[in-house]
């Protein structure tokens, strides 16, 4: 049986400020300390078969959200942790959330290795053939068809998950946020809208994908972010127009919960959201120039964010109009 385990964990937000310097964006609120969050959360390990981890992801009961990094193994590193597995050694396990509504389990740590078996299993590794590298005899130059049936009780291998989900408090998974942070290992830290991407998936999500490709957009911000950073000041536009009053450290928080609030969004509130900025950022882009938002090189998160609120809020009281200009598919003018 498995074994369950609650646990109350401390956790608290990284500093990214350092981070966004990097992408050429300058956020204080990345520098404030978290407020500390408190969470129960009940997890447990559970051995899974190769043979059914791959069924489970082909079902997409394990899956990994298509924001996620891109498989980034070389085929010689996915042969070496085949290998491991046809030599009955131990590997490390995975991270595993379930989903309450749907049951299917968020891959939080151990993409690279279960998407190996998944690639192994096929055949294909991208265009080209699956066949093992770089590794010893008998099964250098394999293929997962070319095992013998002795060899493929590869199949029998087991790979230890730790399965989690959060039991308190109720009607907010920020847990998987923290976790997802720290856990994660994919090499270089995954920054807080790359999470947010990863663990509301949804229609959401693909706003502001859709969104973040705005040409004025690009021209204001440049451009795209490696790290969804542009992504993320979209969601603080949205967050801080529409939730203003409900704000409250730590910012990770706020953009957490507005992420969460609109992840399953509807086509005639998508609609309203996408009119909302490409509006707004026409009207900023017409007003104040190529480069607004920038009080010095830098473009600075707090002056995007009351600049981009006020003239939406402007813009709901009625035309504005600069010059001959139209603003925004709204006409521009202060009056």
């Amino acid at each position: 049986m498995p074994r369950r385990k609650a646990q109350t964990q401390s956790l608290e937000g990284a500093d990214d400020f350092e981070l966004d310097l990097a992408e050429g964006v300058e956020d204080d609120a990345e520098r404030g300390l978290p407020d500390h969050i408190r969470f129960n959360i009940t997890f447990f390990g559970a051995d899974y078969p190769v043979e059914t981890i791959v069924q489970r992801m082909l079902r997409n009961d394990f899956f990994i959200p298509d924001f996620q990094r891109s498989y980034v193994w070389s085929q010689k590193q996915a042969s070496r942790f085949i290998e491991s597995l046809l030599y009955g050694l131990p590997v490390p396990g995975v991270f595993l959330y379930r989903e309450p509504d749907t049951g299917k389990h968020l891959i939080i740590d151990g993409q690279q290795r279960l998407k190996s078996l998944q690639y192994f299993h096929s055949g294909n590794f991208g265009e080209r053939r699956f066949r093992l590298l770089d590794i010893t005899l008998p099964w250098r130059g394999r293929t997962y068809d070319e095992l013998s049936e002795t060899e493929r009780r590869l199949n029998d291998a087991v790979i230890h998950a730790t399965i989690f989900r959060q039991e308190e408090p109720k009607g907010d998974d920020q847990s998987i946020y923290y976790v997802f942070e720290r856990i994660n290992t994919g090499g270089t830290r995954l920054s807080g809208q790359e999470i947010r991407t990863c663990i509301y998936h949804g229609p959401f999500v693909g706003l502001l994908r859709g969104l973040n490709k705005d040409g004025t957009w690009r021209g204001v911000y440049g451009p795209i972010s490696r790290r969804m950073k542009d992504q993320e000041l979209i969601l603080r536009f949205f967050s801080f127009y529409f939730r203003k009053d409900e704000y409250a450290r730590p910012m990770a928080k706020f953009l957490n919960t507005s992420m969460d609030k609109w992840r399953w969004i509807n086509e005639d509130d998508a609609q309203t959201f996408h009119s909302l900025f490409a509006g707004t950022i026409e009207a900023a882009h017409l007003l104040l120039g190529d480069r607004p938002f920038r009080p010095e090189r830098a473009l600075n998160a707090a002056v995007f964010d009351s600049v981009m609120v006020g003239l939406a809020t402007r813009l709901t009281k009625g035309p504005v109009i600069s010059g001959t200009k139209p603003c925004g598919g709204l006409s521009c003018t202060f009056g």
